[in-house]
């Protein structure tokens, strides 16, 4: 395929600021309508990734084009065909919001006439017609966000930028933004979204790239990067932990060959892997309750997104997370 067909289409990116490497090989592509979610830890190169495909910053070597645009050899052609939208919103507090909407209309080449049905229209639907004649100042940072994207696509974009879109905002908000990008894949717009957060690129992605240290480690959909991790497994927790070396003799056969009892030394759980799925749950149940072990929990489970993190990168999605991980002995 050319670059043409593609929306997005990065080769070989590097980019380094002073001696500090931001990205370093960087290669990757999205089509039309795609969700492409960009995952990675604070640090990662996620940004510098954005901050290129959108001509704030220039590659140092590589290949990158958006909607057929060369970022460095077309750059005006690229800003007229994106949307970005950063972590933090930006607009004029002092304006209200469909003023907002009118000014952002003007500047992209719209008559006063146009602008402001435009405005209308984005107000609607982003359900912000109870707050269209309030200045920003007094928004929300659910409603701020949702004010920017609408300014984002007063012209509709090719290809859309969500830099971390909800970093700071509460549950709902989330949600709401959430929603916004699933609006944006049904009218056929590209979206490439940067996240640190795992259950966000989970949810809206179609497909995923994980990038650390400047590089691309992985990249699939959701399930394909589970499935890296393993299949599906039972977690067994007993009610007296220490009774968990009679649990690891009542299960016996169900545990993997190489299961090593010294594993369950401070461990609050085992996990065993559990291929026939809903069967190996019923098996382990029978087997422990023959044994007389009371059980604190016992369930089936699928690696998550946060497994993959912390296989592929040997650190957990959010640094600034300080709650000490459960211990557990892994049955793999």
């Amino acid at each position: 395929m050319t670059d043409n067909n593609y929306a997005v289409r990065v080769e070989d990116v590097h980019k380094s600021f002073g001696a500090t490497a931001a990205l370093r090989g960087v290669t990757f592509d999205a089509e039309p309508g795609e969700v492409l979610g960009i995952l990675g830890p604070n640090g990662a190169g996620k940004t510098t990734m954005v901050n290129i495909l959108s001509t704030l910053v220039r590659p140092d070597s590589g290949h990158a084009t958006v909607a057929g645009h060369d970022v460095v050899a077309d750059a005006p052609g690229v800003r007229a065909s994106i949307m970005l939208t950063g972590q933090y919103a930006a607009l004029d507090e002092a304006l209200t919001g469909e003023e907002n909407l009118v000014m952002f209309g003007r500047l992209m080449g719209l008559r006063k006439r146009a602008a402001k049905a435009r405005a209308g229209e984005l107000i609607a639907e982003f359900d912000l017609e109870h707050a269209a004649g309030r200045r920003v100042s007094t928004y929300s940072g659910g409603m701020r966000r949702r004010i920017d994207i609408a300014c984002g696509l007063v012209v509709r974009p090719e290809v859309v930028f969500l830099d971390e879109p909800t970093t700071g905002l509460d549950p709902r908000s989330r949600q709401g933004v959430w929603d916004l990008v699933a609006n944006l894949q049904g009218m056929g717009i590209t979206t490439l979204l940067t996240t640190q957060y795992l259950e966000e690129a989970d949810a809206l992605s179609d497909r995923i790239i994980v990038i650390d240290h400047g590089k691309v480690i992985a990249e699939g959909t959701a399930d394909e990067l589970k499935a890296r991790t393993g299949g599906s497994y039972c977690e067994v927790v007993p009610l007296d932990l220490k009774r968990l070396p009679d649990v690891v003799t009542a299960l016996g056969p169900l545990l993997s060959r190489g299961f090593d009892r010294a594993s369950i030394a401070g461990a609050d759980r085992i996990a065993v892997p559990a291929p026939d799925g809903a069967k190996t749950l019923a098996e382990a149940l029978r087997r422990l309750d023959f044994a007389g072990i009371e059980l604190v929990d016992i369930a089936l489970r699928r690696p998550s997104l946060d497994d993959v993190f912390l296989s592929l990168t040997g650190h957990i999605s959010d640094p600034a997370a300080d709650a000490e991980p459960q211990r557990q002995a892994v049955a793999s």
